[in-house]
């Protein structure tokens, strides 16, 4: 029986540990019929050890996103391993420690502007990159926090993820009519790197988020999380753009 993403080449940011949701994207894709190439920013050694992990181990390409001279050649580095791209997971996001844990009115420009470009821009940024490969019918996949409310401790992350979705949108728009879709996946707390700015106490946070999500939630499984991004890189949702998809336990849908 051919797997959901049989025959499809993605694209995979964002592997950092083996809690990513990147990582277990980059997992079950690959179980899922995949081939797949992996970004690498900064600890180009580590993201390939991680990619030896994989059940058929996938090339590494560096990537900052920020870095206007490495984005114009991906395409071509890139195809060495790919003829075509048909997903990206888009899974980018930092902000200096000003910008987090109540530092909203003291934080500098150039610190918000770096979370901005690095957490919302870059989805354009990459995609922009890509599309020279990207074929009709591809997905374009980011991953989300809910920006329509304030979070404890997420300050201008928040409002970089409030871009993120705007972005998204605009993506959507301008690229659907070449046959690619952009959508987002909007996860609760995980216990991963970047979730540990959210909500100061990251741990306290996320047990009350399972307390109150009608189907519970579990902080420490990526898996619901990455089978929403491969449900939406493969070809089951082909009339799908411009939207987030909330994958929390429910937690996004509760008044107070």
């Amino acid at each position: 029986m051919r797997g959901l993403l049989h025959g499809k080449n993605l694209v995979v940011t964002g592997v950092i540990t083996e809690s990513s949701i990147a990582w277990a994207v980059a997992r079950l894709a690959q179980e899922q019929g995949a081939r797949i190439v992996l970004t690498a920013y900064g600890r180009p050694t580590l993201v390939a050890r991680l990619a030896r992990r994989l059940p058929d181990p996938p090339p590494v390409v560096g990537l900052d996103v920020t870095d206007e001279d490495q984005l114009a050649t991906l395409a071509e580095r890139l195809s060495g391993s790919l003829d075509r791209v048909d997903g990206i997971l888009h899974s980018v996001a930092h902000a200096p420690a000003s910008c987090l844990d109540g530092g909203f009115l003291d934080a500098p420009w150039p610190d918000v502007a770096s979370a901005v470009h690095t957490s919302a821009y870059s989805l354009k940024a990459l995609t922009v990159a890509c599309r020279p490969l990207l074929a009709p019918g591809s997905s374009v996949v980011g991953l989300d926090f809910d920006a329509s409310r304030v979070w404890p401790g997420y300050d201008w992350m928040g409002v970089a993820k409030a871009g993120l979705e705007s972005c998204a949108r605009y993506l959507a728009r301008d690229l659907g009519p070449e046959g690619v879709r952009v959508n987002l996946v909007a996860a609760g707390p995980l216990n991963t790197l970047a979730a540990r700015g959210i909500g100061g106490d990251g741990e306290g946070f996320a047990k009350e988020w399972g307390r109150r999500a009608p189907l519970g939630w579990d902080a420490s499984d990526p898996e619901p999380v990455a089978r929403a991004c491969l449900a939406l890189l493969s070809d089951w949702f082909p009339a799908t753009t411009g939207e987030i998809v909330h994958v929390d336990g429910g937690t996004h849908m509760l008044g107070l």
